[in-house]
């Protein structure tokens, strides 16, 4: 039918529901439409009980309830119920006498044997399946004997009807509700062992958290080692550093527009102390020099003296009393692989102490000549340690096992550069290439700076061609200004050197030019003799030569 509404089709039955629904007769040609009986005539025998009509069903309303069990339904109209079946009559039996037709309906039967009530929509649930009651069975005629006239039949009394008013959403008055489902007790079991699984993982993760990040529950208690002895013995780092530091001093230099910081170390008891030259350069005319000791007393200190060729300074402070000076070694006792200890200021922090070996002796450094004109050039055989040394070592002790002094902290080689990092300027930092001048040159050099205020050089009295690209140190053809390169009636001129000659080697220790020979003579007295290799003509000759002296800047 069609309604406007959407039609319904409800779900085929099982086989065995099928089978206990009775099939309709099929209809005749003749009955339709009939006309209402008249109710002054005899009223025919009703057919067997018909299926009431189906309900319109609105999708957009609330299911309506379920008729109680003990109300009969009301038949539905005539043409839109479906007749009963008839009862099977014997074939031997006459004809029975002809009785009013009973009303037929209006449609065909549905050859598909489908209610008018329709099935559910592909977005619906399907209705529950209703059962019908069990089916009461038609009174049945007495069959007359053969050729007997059958007597009339009375009326039929209607028969119940075999299904009641469906509700595709509720349970029919003959439906019979499906066993109520047993929740299975394993899933919910499952279930809350997992819930249980779950808190507990959970809390557990909190603690172990909570643990993990604060060490524990509870109050903490570190361990610690017991208190110990602070002796240590004299030959350790701790104990030369111990008995040194006081004798250890850092000085601030301003003056001229610059200031500098460095280190100096105790030479006497009447406040004489040594440093480097480029350390208190700056206030060499006019200006201010503190020292600090390490206790943290501070005084003031005055320039006695200082030589740029040597790179090195003694000032001195007045006033102060309780100086504790350092004991000097002998550098020429020095072994490579000997331990040392460096102590000073890098960076203006004070009281730094380092500790290495000595990695090199009799090694030829030259530093300075910011100048120019050579003035400031120092040229030291020096002591290559791989101490830590930086801006602000400079001038201080290098000590030897004993804690005795064996050098004067005085240049660095930086890393990227080709010069000294010595000086306050370059502030380079240390890859282990030190470098202190030996103290017994810094010995001689302090007590003529002392005496006297200026420190003598040893010289062999010849200018040197510093371009000549060979190896060794060629004697110039001209000196300076023009004057002759070997000087009249000097040391050189003396032992029978002449201009061009290629000096080579200096007590047999071999120089590759100009630098390394002055650096080799440096490193003597002034009156010490020195037999010279040398090359002349392509000949080679050896000459001694008794240095002389000339005075310092």
């Amino acid at each position: 039918m069609n309604d406007g509404k959407p039609n319904w089709w409800s779900r085929p039955s099982t086989p065995p529901e099928a089978a206990r629904i009775p099939t309709p007769p099929p209809a005749e040609e003749d009955d339709f439409p009939l006309q209402a009986p008249d109710p002054a005539e005899p009223a025919a025998p009703e057919p067997a009980a018909e299926a009431p009509a189906a309900p319109k069903v609105d999708m957009t309303k609330e299911p309506a309830p379920a008729p109680a069990p003990e109300t009969a339904p009301e038949p539905a109209p005539a043409t839109a119920a479906a007749p009963a079946p008839q009862p099977a009559v014997p074939a031997e039996a006459p004809a029975p006498e002809p009785v009013a037709a009973a009303p037929q309906p209006l449609h065909e039967p549905d050859e598909y044997r489908t209610p008018p009530y329709g099935e559910p929509g592909p977005w619906a649930p399907a209705p529950p399946v209703q059962r019908p009651a069990a089916p009461v069975p038609a009174p049945q005629a007495a069959v007359p004997p053969h050729g007997a006239v059958p007597p009339p039949q009375g009326p039929v009394p209607p028969q119940p009807p075999a299904w009641g008013q469906y509700d595709p959403w509720g349970a029919g008055a003959g439906a019979v509700p499906p066993p109520a489902r047993k929740k299975p007790r394993r899933g919910l079991a499952l279930v809350g062992a997992l819930a249980f699984a779950l808190v507990t993982g959970v809390i557990g993760g909190g603690v172990g958290a909570y643990v993990e990040r604060n060490g524990g529950i509870g109050t903490v208690h570190l361990p610690q080692a017991e208190g110990g002895t602070t002796d240590r013995a004299p030959d350790s780092v701790a104990g030369i550093a111990a008995s040194a530091l006081p004798g250890v001093v850092t000085l601030h230099v301003s003056g001229g527009g610059s200031a500098g910081t460095g280190t100096g170390f105790v030479l006497d008891n009447r406040g004489h102390i040594l440093t480097n030259n480029h350390v208190v350069d700056a206030a060499a005319s006019s200006g201010d020099i503190t020292v600090t000791f390490s206790s943290g007393e501070t005084a003031s200190a005055r320039l006695i003296g200082k030589d740029a060729g040597y790179d090195l300074a003694v000032v001195q402070v007045t006033g102060v009393t309780g100086l504790r000076p350092l004991p000097l070694g002998n550098s020429d006792d020095v072994r490579v692989g000997d331990p040392v200890v460096a102590i000073g200021a890098p960076f203006d922090l004070s009281n730094t102490v380092t500790s290495g070996i000595i990695s090199a002796k009799e090694r030829p450094i030259t530093a300075g000549g910011e100048k120019g004109d050579g003035s400031d050039i120092s040229y030291v055989d020096a002591l290559q340690t791989d101490a830590p040394i930086n801006p602000g070592n400079s001038g201080g002790p290098l000590l030897d096992g004993k804690g005795r002094v064996i050098g004067i902290n005085s240049a660095i080689r930086a890393a990227g550069g080709s010069g000294d990092g010595g000086g306050e300027g370059g502030q380079a930092g240390s890859i282990g290439l030190g470098f202190a001048i030996p103290i017994n040159q810094g010995k001689r050099v302090a007590e003529e700076l002392i005496n006297t205020g200026k420190a003598t050089h040893p010289v062999i009295g010849v200018s040197l061609d510093m371009q000549f690209n060979g190896d060794g140190a060629r004697v110039g053809e001209k000196g300076k200004d023009g004057t002759p390169s070997v000087t009249p009636d000097g040391p050189a001129a003396k032992a029978g050197l002449r201009p061009g000659d290629v000096i080579t080697k200096v007590d047999g220790q071999r120089v590759h030019n100009g630098e390394e020979l002055i650096v080799k003579i440096r490193a003597h007295r002034p009156g010490d003799a020195l037999v010279l290799t040398l090359t002349r003509d392509g000949n080679e000759l050896t000459r001694t030569v008794t240095l002389g002296s000339a005075q310092g800047t």
